[in-house]
């Protein structure tokens, strides 16, 4: 499939759930907010494989950036995220990006560097394709390594991110859902 930016938009909304959390997480002001993977590309290999567009989705990715990078500060919109969606029962993840330096190596292992804005966690999904977000406030796709391994169905590791044991854990994880995907690259 040849996927533009336009269309990648019209499919993820298609997933009520996007739609709806588009619509409301303006209401916070959090600063660089888009919603991200899988929530958006998921939606693409759904109508691909004529599933229900929020078939496989397990969470929905929301990053911002605030530099207060204190627990107490991010816990307190995690709160806000999960009184704003209480009623939609799904797992909204919310991450401030300018906090992950602070937990990535403890959590999944080696060293994870300061970002400098909520895109810069977006450039850093395991897989390059993968790496998806869509703005809240103004509806734009940042898709910095393209739409074509999405629209191809291709997973390969990502060059900014390099960590083929947890590639390959998370491209065998999508795989499972959609067995059409490709994996492209390291496989143990």
């Amino acid at each position: 499939m040849t996927l533009t930016t336009e269309k990648l938009a019209r499919i993820a909304m298609a997933n009520p759930l996007n739609a709806e959390i588009i619509s409301r997480l303006p209401s916070l002001g959090l600063d660089q907010c888009p919603l991200t993977a899988g929530c958006l590309f998921q939606a693409v290999w759904n109508r691909q494989f004529q599933l229900p567009s929020a078939w496989g989705v397990k969470d929905y990715d929301v990053f911002y950036f605030d530099n207060d990078l204190s627990w107490e500060a991010e816990n307190e919109v995690i709160g806000s995220i999960q009184r704003l969606f209480q009623d939609l029962e799904v797992n909204i993840e919310i991450k401030n990006q300018a906090r992950v330096h602070l937990w990535y190596s403890q959590r999944f292992g080696g060293d994870y560097p300061q970002l400098q804005s909520a895109k810069d966690g977006v450039d850093r999904y395991l897989i390059a394709g993968t790496c998806i977000g869509l703005d809240v406030e103004t509806g734009e796709i940042y898709a910095p390594n393209g739409l074509d391994d999405i629209g191809q169905g291709l997973l390969r590791i990502n060059p900014k991110n390099p960590k083929p044991d947890l590639f390959d854990q998370k491209a065998k994880s999508y795989q499972a859902r959609w067995p059409w995907l490709r994996i492209v690259g390291p496989q143990r």
